[in-house]
């Protein structure tokens, strides 16, 4: 095997262009999230409108993610993912009118919560787009033998926007107001925007161009399913992400459980993207290729520990290592999840395997904000969470006794092919 090489991806000019757009893009889409939890709690002070949240961008999401497969595996990726951005845009340049003081004064309360709303499910909409088209792209500017480290250097950019995002979020609510700081949103989503058509238009490698749609997505569905590297690492995410969902809470932890403010709750919500980052950044160094299959299981079980922990704490900076830590374990879980697809995922599919893992992992995000705002409603915020944490370690337990073979993967001679290949 040849020696690993941390900036390998980093020495090609195309590949620097897009995680500087990616970088943009995820710490605008980070912010104008948090801004819109923050504001709609705000508005309702009711835990069900945080669910709602995660339930209207998550429908739109999942039912269009098959089919955004079958168009990215069918389009040049390069102007397929400017024409996502530009209509990110104008959700951002919405969310920031409807959020003006001269137009929220002559609107009811009702009016503008239904407004933000509609604005959520086109964003969900339109997110099914971003990570089929995103991954694909990463594909056609690096060589094969590099696609291991591009894929935690596109992670690691995604983690440090998410870090950044969210804390410039919380401290620019408090400083700004909601209103400014989604004009600050809008700015970023034009300069990511302005960016990507630095890099050429790429080809498309898809040979079956004008197949069935149906057809397409059978094949695709297929593929995922025969292979159980990837079936297995996607399932297991999306139950971790789906019952984990802690961090949809976290505005009611800010303002109610912990009373730290904006300013705080941009510390909490900041804190498991540094934990992510710290872990990527890392990887870089030093490959966790090795054990793959049961690395992947034991981060998981620490993330399901973690967020436990952080639902029963009452102190501020308890919470903040927590959270730290789930961040920590999930990084380790997004580094293994990410190299397993770019490895095993043929150039011509990637768009809709791309698209289930959005549907397995991208979507249970928002199914899983909908659960934990449902469950806290129910049962309260704290035993929600806990609850959430349980399901994560019997899930992690069943999952490695079941799958004995996943315990055993390991992704060392995938690499090593990938490197030998040129």
């Amino acid at each position: 095997m040849q020696k690993n090489d941390p900036y390998e991806a980093l020495r090609f000019r195309e590949f620097n262009i897009f995680i500087l757009m990616r970088f943009a893009l995820v710490f605008a889409w980070t912010m104008q999230f948090i801004v819109i939890e923050w504001q709609v709690y705000t508005i309702t002070k009711d835990p069900w409108s945080l669910a709602m949240i995660g339930l209207i961008e998550f429908i739109p999401a999942f039912v269009m993610a098959p089919f955004a497969g079958h168009i990215v595996d069918q389009r040049e990726k390069r102007n397929l993912l400017a024409t996502c951005i530009a209509a990110f845009s104008l959700i951002s340049l919405g969310l920031f009118l409807l959020t003006w003081p001269e137009v929220v004064k002559n609107l009811s309360k009702q009016t503008v919560l239904y407004g933000i709303y509609a604005l959520v499910f086109f964003g969900g909409f339109l997110r099914s787009f971003f990570g089929p088209t995103i991954f694909s792209l990463i594909a056609l500017i690096v060589p094969k033998k590099a696609y291991p480290n591009a894929a935690t250097w596109s992670s690691s950019t995604w983690q440090m926007a998410s870090v950044l995002g969210p804390a410039f979020a919380g401290f620019s609510i408090h400083w700004f107001g909601v209103h400014w700081t989604l004009c600050f949103v809008f700015g970023l989503v034009l300069f990511s925007l302005l960016i990507i058509f630095q890099i050429p238009k790429k080809p498309i490698l898809n040979p079956k161009i004008g197949e069935p749609v149906i057809q397409s997505l059978i094949e695709g569905a297929k593929f995922v399913f025969k292979t159980k590297a990837i079936l297995g690492a996607l399932t297991l995410d999306m139950i971790a992400v789906l019952f984990g969902g802690a961090i949809a809470l976290l505005p009611i932890f800010a303002q109610d459980i912990l009373e730290v403010g904006s300013e705080g709750f941009g510390v909490l919500r900041a804190a498991p993207a540094v934990g992510a980052f710290i872990t990527m950044l890392t990887t870089a160094y030093i490959p966790i290729s090795k054990n793959a299959g049961m690395k992947l299981l034991t981060a998981i079980f620490g993330f399901g520990v973690c967020i436990i922990v952080f639902g029963l704490s009452s102190i501020f900076w308890i919470s903040v290592v927590a959270l730290f830590f789930s961040g920590v374990t999930d990084g380790v879980s997004m580094v293994i999840r990410q190299t397993i697809l770019q490895l095993k995922t043929p150039d011509n599919m990637r768009g809709r395997v791309a698209s289930v893992n959005s549907m397995f992992v991208g979507s249970s995000n928002e199914l899983g904000a909908f659960e934990s705002g449902l469950t806290a409603k129910l049962m309260g915020t704290v035993t929600a969470v806990v609850f959430g944490g349980t399901m994560t370690l019997i899930t992690v337990i069943t999952t490695g006794i079941a799958l004995p073979s996943f315990r055993k993967l390991d992704l060392r001679k995938d690499i090593e092919d990938h490197q030998n290949e040129q």
